[in-house]
């Protein structure tokens, strides 16, 4: 294990993954100061919990008081070159690590289980280390989404560790996807289905980064990967390493069926060599059964008791803003994590299979889903919404170089992608202000109606005005 540093201090603390990581330092003794260009809840309050120092705008002199760090993290709005607290790390010649560097120096172990895929990477990682956290094997841990069940990240002196596997760049000044600098001995692999068009313009650069991480894993290590997504079963050909399936299909060595979906979470079977397993999880979403399925494997083939995985699984309740409920009453509003039309699609079509109410969907997309080149992708993605709302949307991080757009790449906008969608929809509206979003939101519904955030923003505070609104 790397000898821990005295004292980090992060660029963009306040970011879900930075903040994670900033706790988990602190946890062992670390002091960890912070900086970013605002602060919000429950992000923020979870940093002064557990009482991580950390200030507002970027101060070299305040980063530097009592002492100058022994390294600086960067994360988030933090990976700019020209940020201050960054140029002043050059300067004084202090060690400047990336959130990924960071992760892979100081968390990464020598059995390194690492979760990937287009989609479930999130909530299949807290699951992992969850699982690997109640049996005792006390691992070192990180996942992008604030668990419902334990924190969110930790470093300890365990031989495990599980961590996300993010296929989206490490910073700005370096275009490698993180999951590069992971080392996985054991991978989990959930889907791969062309995303994040702003950094892989085309599918087979978005392939190929799966691909090579399909070749990193020795082999003598483990691949689980999802026998039901067919992008997954084109990377895995050049794996050296042994392949265990999961999925509905029949050919899978996990294979899970008899699903029961609703309100109260999910139940249903896995087989796996000659035996039958139930399990049962709070947790909603159909496709959370495959999820659930995915980290069953990967736990059962690195010797941890099946009995005890699935005791593990009931108690996991899930990640905040993935298929949240975060209100249960006459109206119910969800927080879902789901910035893409793919995404978008997957949730809907379970909000509808357990919701037999109007279902009004509010939709602001990452900056993958308003690349031009997506906008085919959104034929049908909102079928099972009886209305769509696209709010204003969310101002993007561009970098300094792209600045000069031209009109074939500029992101597209809300009015813009109301029209898109409004081809396959019949009622979508583009409303501007968040005032008016939650005013209208509150005169279309009525009891029993299901309001769905899906995005990977926080929506300003709309979902909260919406909740006071509604109530």
């Amino acid at each position: 294990m790397t000898e821990l540093p005295k004292r980090v201090h992060i660029v963009g603390i306040c970011g879900v993954a930075t903040s994670a990581l900033a706790i988990a330092f602190h946890e062992r003794g670390v002091k960890v100061t912070g900086s970013d260009k605002g602060f919000y809840p429950p992000v923020s309050t979870g940093l002064e919990k557990c009482g991580v120092k950390f200030y507002a705008g970027w101060h070299p002199e305040k980063m530097v008081e009592g002492g100058a760090p022994d390294i600086v993290v960067t994360g988030g709005v933090g990976t700019s070159p020209s940020n201050p607290e960054i140029i002043h790390a050059k300067e004084h010649s202090i060690t400047l690590l990336s959130f990924a560097e960071a992760l892979a120096k100081y968390v990464i172990r020598k059995n390194s289980i690492v979760t990937a895929g287009t989609w479930g990477k999130t909530t299949s990682s807290a699951m992992l280390s969850f699982i690997l956290s109640e049996v005792g094997l006390n691992p070192s841990y990180f996942t992008g989404g604030l668990s419902m069940s334990h924190q969110t990240g930790k470093i300890t002196d365990s031989k495990w560790s599980v961590v996300e596997g993010d296929e989206y760049q490490i910073a700005i000044y370096d275009r490698r996807p993180k999951f590069d600098l992971y080392s996985p001995t054991h991978l989990l692999l959930t889907s791969v289905s062309w995303d994040h068009a702003d950094l892989y313009p085309t599918e087979k650069e978005y392939f190929a980064a799966f691909e090579r991480l399909v070749e990193q894993v020795p082999a003598s290590g483990i691949i689980v990967a999802c026998a039901d997504d067919e992008g997954v079963n084109k990377v895995i050909g050049k794996a050296k390493a042994k392949i265990i399936t999961y999925g509905e299909s029949p050919s899978g060595d996990f294979r899970l069926h008899s699903i029961e979906h609703t309100r109260n979470g999910l139940k249903f079977k896995i087989d796996h060599g000659g035996a039958s397993y139930e399990i049962e999880s709070p947790m909603l979403g159909r496709f959370n059964a495959e999820n659930i399925t995915g980290a069953f494997a990967v736990a059962v083939s690195i010797g941890i008791d099946p009995e005890k995985v699935i005791a593990a699984v009931k108690k996991f309740k899930g990640i905040k803003r993935r298929f949240e409920k975060r209100l249960d009453g006459e109206i119910t509003v969800l927080d879902c994590h789901a910035p893409t039309p793919e995404k978008a699609a997957s949730v809907l079509e379970s909000v509808r299979e357990v919701y037999d109410a109007k279902i009004i969907a509010v939709y602001d997309p990452n900056i993958g889903g308003r690349q031009r080149s997506s906008a085919a992708t959104y034929d049908g993605a909102f079928k099972n919404a009886d209305m769509v709302i696209i709010p204003r949307l969310t101002k993007l991080k561009v970098a300094e170089n792209e600045s000069g757009r031209n009109e074939s790449n500029r992101p597209l906008e809300g009015e813009e992608l109301a029209k898109i969608i409004g081809k396959t929809h019949v009622c979508v509206n583009y409303i501007e202000s968040d005032e008016k979003t939650v005013t209208f939101l509150k005169s279309q519904t009525t009891k029993g109606d299901v309001i769905v955030f899906l995005g990977s923003h926080g929506f300003r505070g709309m979902i909260e005005e919406t909740i006071k609104a509604v109530s």
